[in-house]
């Protein structure tokens, strides 16, 4: 008897993801966002520093009397134009990042008061900080694309060759000197975020890691960049 020849198996398609995985990481994405906006906001309301971007922000603020969340969603868009040139590709992130941090900036700068008194305005420069870095743990697990202004790093690093540290800390040094310049608070709060946000990040980027699907894969959007950490 001649035995017939076996068919090829067909390849196994990859499973999608299922909904309760990327409701989780939609979740991720948007309380991240959230979060850093009001953590922002508490850094603001201590009076002892803001993060670079910041610093920029609150400068510009001051000169054309807008909100410092309609400020940042403003810079956010021209950094996002600045990508075309640079070849980066947007992900649902990177637009939702562009929104929706300066609207929870503004609103919770709405509600919560200047702290008065050093011990409430270190407690608030504190939960600032470490809040941020579990918004940015949250935002970067979800993988649906970097910040407009870590594209600008990651860009910059690709088209001119210089290291990722290189350029974000030749930008952000930029950005603070001239927010600085505008009017823009430089203190304290400044300096312990640009030392603990890196480790901060990493340890909620581990708290907050989303689990793999069941063919391995978590990503439905473009991921972050590599060696870059989300700041605003």
């Amino acid at each position: 008897m001649t035995r017939r020849p076996r068919r090829p198996r067909r390849p196994r398609q990859p499973k999608q993801p299922t909904q309760g995985h990327l409701a989780r990481r939609l979740i991720q994405l948007y309380g991240g966002l959230v979060l850093y906006g009001a953590s922002s906001a508490l850094l603001v309301r201590s009076g002892l520093g803001l993060e670079p971007w910041n610093v920029l922000h609150q400068g510009l603020a001051e000169h054309t009397g807008l909100s410092m969340g309609v400020v940042l969603t403003v810079v956010g868009a021209v950094v996002l134009l600045l990508w075309i040139p640079l070849r980066q590709r947007p992900g649902l992130g990177t637009v939702s990042n562009v929104l929706v941090i300066g609207a929870a900036m503004d609103a919770t700068l709405s509600v919560v008061p200047d702290a008065h008194g050093w011990t409430l305005r270190i407690a608030a420069m504190v939960a600032g900080i470490v809040l941020n870095g579990a918004a940015t743990g949250l935002y970067i697990a979800a993988r649906f694309g970097p910040g407009p202004r870590d594209g600008l790093m990651t860009g910059l690093n690709q088209r001119t060759g210089l290291s990722v540290r290189l350029v974000r800390t030749a930008v952000e040094i930029t950005v603070v000197v001239t927010g600085f310049a505008l009017g823009g608070t430089v203190g304290l709060g400044t300096v312990l975020y640009a030392v603990s946000i890196g480790p901060l990040a990493q340890v909620f980027l581990r708290v907050f890691a989303v689990p793999s699907t069941p063919d391995g894969s978590t990503v439905v959007a473009a991921g972050p960049p590599r060696r870059a950490i989300l700041r605003r």
